[in-house]
């Protein structure tokens, strides 16, 4: 603990999946702050030296590390934890892979396909292939608390108290409210990203280790049934500033519509920027929204797929 209030949790306090057996690293009053050392999405299964050969390869089984658990005192079941995202300090180093048989076009990209960033620490847009500039937002691709269900669980999926949810506006500054199932919450955070589109399309964002420090509050009895938050101010201006390329998917499969409207955002970055496929769809995955545009017009759906024109211009 250093300062009054203020602990580090080191790199070295990781678990993989969420159990509720698993003994906390640290208690804490709420009101504290907690500053936690991550590892990077492949648990340093992957380094700065790293070859295709090595993400083929890569353990499933230790992915997604999270740093934790921390125990929140008087954390109740009903109970809501309100985690303040304060500041991120960044590595500098990230990757992008495309692993095989992971992400929405799996079937369009079975080989693997590594890149590696090297970024500024202080968030100037990071380089990609022919003229790709992306602008950096650091955020917690996994952050969450453990569920009542007893035993292991994988940290791959998403679930009602949280964990890997890949919400690139779950950044600095916003304030997220965890629903509590567990007396002290056990709270773990990691699996951070120095960018990342809305859908993280080809399954991976800018994968690096990323230092983040977070407040705890308690609020008693709120009763979630899922995550909420609340951002600072706007998402997307560091993004907006040339406007966007759009493709679109139609019909009546969401899903469906998802993947038609990458595969189209694909082909119009391979023909018109001199990327390969591959590159492409990765970039997308860093960068580029998936949206909803419109759900009531049966039987046929509209998902429309924003790649911001900076990134390129």
């Amino acid at each position: 603990m250093n300062g009054h209030g203020r602990h580090t949790i080191h790199r070295d306090c990781i678990h993989h999946g969420w159990d509720n057996s698993f003994a906390p690293r640290i208690t804490i009053k709420p009101g504290e702050t907690v500053e936690f050392e991550t590892l990077d999405a492949s648990s340093g299964q992957l380094s700065r030296e790293s070859t295709e050969a090595d993400l083929a390869k890569l353990d499933l089984g230790r992915v997604n590390p999270v740093t934790g658990p921390v125990y929140i005192d008087g954390a109740e079941p009903g109970d809501a934890l309100k985690v303040t995202l304060l500041s991120f300090r960044p590595s500098g180093w990230g990757w992008t892979g495309n692993i095989p048989g992971f992400g929405l076009l799996a079937d369009q990209f079975p080989d693997a396909r590594l890149h590696h960033w090297h970024y500024d620490a202080s968030l100037k847009p990071a380089l990609y292939g022919p003229g790709g500039r992306v602008p950096l937002r650091p955020f917690t691709g996994t952050i969450g608390v453990a569920p009542a269900a007893p035993g292991l669980h994988s940290i791959i999926p998403p679930r009602n108290v949280g964990g890997n949810m890949d919400v690139r506006d779950i950044a600095e500054g916003t304030e997220l409210w965890l629903p509590v199932e567990v007396p002290g919450a056990l709270f773990s955070v990691g699996d951070t990203h120095a960018a990342q589109g809305d859908g993280e399309v080809c399954g991976t964002a800018i994968e690096s280790p990323i230092d983040v420090a977070l407040k705890f509050d308690l609020v008693k009895g709120a009763n979630l049934r899922m995550p909420r938050y609340v951002t600072p101010g706007p998402v997307s201006d560091h993004f907006d500033k040339k406007g966007y390329e759009v493709t679109t998917g139609i019909g009546p499969d969401l899903m469906a519509g998802a993947r038609m409207a990458v595969s189209e955002m694909v082909e119009l970055l391979s023909r018109r920027y001199g990327y390969s496929a591959i590159d492409a769809y990765m970039l997308c995955s860093v960068c580029a929204d998936l949206r909803i545009s419109s759900i009531v017009d049966v039987p046929n759906w509209v998902v429309s797929f924003y790649f911001p024109r900076i990134v390129l211009e």
